[in-house]
């Protein structure tokens, strides 16, 4: 079959590789749509360490192609959705309450990191019954693919920032976890959802997805200007989906005290993230600071896909560019430098 790799750090290839085989447990299915995803570019930079002809993505929906014979809740033809993060759910960590870091620090996330990825002609899923959930008639395979990580990411976001109704969220960066935590706090039923962010086009659909009020970090100072807008009260969460110290340090400036920090960026980068002392109320200020790997799961994605079924968001509005598997090379290298306005590729097989 064919494949897209990293073939070492910095370099990438479509190149021929072995069919894989399904365990007892496991499932393999053939990719009908796929997304490309920025933490895709950070391994290829080499975020994760060196790897040798790996293959890579992890947000793809596909038809059930062969099951092994203990799976039971999935056949050959079905239409399913698989999360990015596939855990071992009878790890120690599932266990206690933890899937998404099976037995170590991440262990859930396997999908181009510790296994080849979704980017080839056919996939192997492990715990094909804890993994894929079945897509709706209703739902298209485009729409299901974004619950594999954006929804399930940004919605994680919001969700765990835990805004009281009526509340005040201040979401940092609105690239598709970003928009998609603005969503997920929309439906939460903030009361004021302020979105940061540069680029027109972004900012537009922030507005789209609930955002009732944004702030441009390129013309003011964003914590400076969240604070006079909230009359130096703050917000009640904030949420960091960039991954970058400077937005962390300024959702904690932004946070009033005992509010909470939710943070979903991946930090690729850098040793350390800091921490401002005095916004932090010296280390007592009562702000919880929360964090979250893009939650995985079969009850997770079946639950995001019926508020697609049921018309409770359309994700779609993110995907600014399509192209065939063949052309994914292209689409990689637009999505390192967001060229033409990229937002989220999608990718045919």
């Amino acid at each position: 079959m064919k494949a897209f790799v990293m073939r070492e750090v910095g370099e990438t290839a479509i190149i021929e590789k072995d069919r894989p085989e399904a365990g007892p447990m496991d499932a393999i299915i053939r990719p009908t749509e796929g997304l490309i995803c920025t933490s895709d570019c950070h391994t290829v930079h080499g975020a994760i360490g060196e790897r040798e002809d790996l293959t890579l993505g992890h947000e793809v929906v596909g038809v059930v192609e062969e099951v092994g014979e203990a799976v039971e809740e999935f056949e050959p033809g079905d239409r399913v959705a698989v999360g990015a993060i596939t855990p071992d759910w009878n790890s120690a960590a599932a266990q206690r309450g933890h899937p998404s870091q099976s037995n170590e620090a991440l262990g859930g996330w396997k999908f181009a990191n510790v296994k080849d990825g979704t980017f080839a002609e056919y996939v192997h899923i492990n715990d094909a019954d804890g993994n894929l959930a079945h897509i709706p008639d209703g739902v298209t395979d485009h729409e299901a693919a974004y619950t594999a990580d954006m929804l399930s990411t940004g919605f994680a976001g919001a969700e765990n920032a835990d805004i009281p109704m009526g509340g005040t969220v201040a979401v940092f960066a609105q690239g598709p976890v970003g928009l998609m935590a603005t969503k997920g706090a929309e439906l939460l039923g903030a009361g004021e959802i302020i979105a940061v962010e540069t680029v027109p086009e972004r900012q537009e659909l922030a507005r789209h997805y609930g955002a009732t009020h944004v702030v441009d970090f390129a013309e003011v100072d964003p914590a400076e200007a969240i604070m006079e807008y909230t009359d130096d009260e703050g917000v009640d969460a904030a949420i960091e989906a960039l991954g970058a110290d400077e937005t962390l340090q300024d959702c904690i400036r932004v946070v009033k005290p005992g509010g909470t920090v939710s943070n979903v960026g991946y930090h690729g980068d850098g040793e350390f993230r800091h921490i401002p002392r005095a916004e932090w109320g010296v280390g007592m200020s009562e702000i919880d600071i929360v964090n979250d790997l893009c939650p995985g799961g079969r009850v997770r994605i079946s639950r995001l896909l019926k508020l697609l079924d049921e018309g409770r968001v359309d994700p779609t509005k993110m995907t600014t560019h399509e192209f065939e598997f063949d052309e994914i090379q292209e689409a990689f290298e637009m999505m390192e430098t967001k060229d033409d306005g990229m937002i989220k590729p999608l990718i045919h097989f």
